[in-house]
């Protein structure tokens, strides 16, 4: 090419990278493990298994770098979805480590709380139920949903019967909301 493969431009580094020059494989995979790593890290929270995921994400983008459209983005926002999916899919295979009872019991501390801590909690817990339900209903079904019982925006979308962004915007707009009604400190505990 005769240009100093750190001179390349991303686009042009993922050209190399699939048509498999192994010089301008490598200044890829230099260029952007830090972040590959990362928004990998980000999503499965393990740094063992995020290296994983970053390895398969490079894998991914070896082999569908014909998909990335210079017009809908930069090299470094598509990869930063193929690492996303990637990290997803690995958790969603992933199966849950057996734990044995007594390191349950032995982390679970104290086996109850003194009335103090009791009433906190139960306080906090009316105060955060009587905030969710001052949202709009389908804002309030949404954030339920989303963050109780750890659904995905598409899975809300399904059960819902509305598009993904629908979803999206109210879970996002329900956080909001929330947030801002439990950050306010002029909010009256119910």
């Amino acid at each position: 090419m005769g240009l100093p493969v750190e001179w390349m431009t991303d686009d042009a580094l993922l050209a190399g990278f699939s048509a498999g020059g192994p010089d301008v494989q490598l200044a890829f995979v230099r260029r952007f493990q830090a972040h590959v790593y990362a928004v990998a890290l980000a999503v499965v929270g393990d740094a063992v298994l995020a290296e994983d995921v970053a390895q398969q994400a490079f894998i991914r983008a070896w082999k569908r770098s014909s998909t990335f459209d210079s017009r809908r983005g930069t090299v470094r926002g598509w990869l930063t979805t193929v690492t996303r999916n990637a990290a997803v899919d690995m958790l969603r295979v992933r199966k849950p480590d057996p734990v044995d009872p007594t390191d349950l019991i032995r982390l679970l501390g104290p086996v109850q709380d003194g009335p103090g801590e009791v009433a906190i909690r139960n306080e906090a817990h009316a105060h955060l139920r009587s905030c969710i339900r001052q949202l709009p209903p389908e804002q309030a079904r949404a954030l339920v949903m989303a963050g109780m019982y750890r659904m995905t925006a598409q899975e809300v979308a399904d059960a819902e019967g509305i598009p993904l962004g629908t979803a999206k915007t109210r879970i996002r707009t329900a956080m909001t909301r929330l947030r801002e009604r439990l950050s306010s400190p002029e909010v009256a505990h119910d």
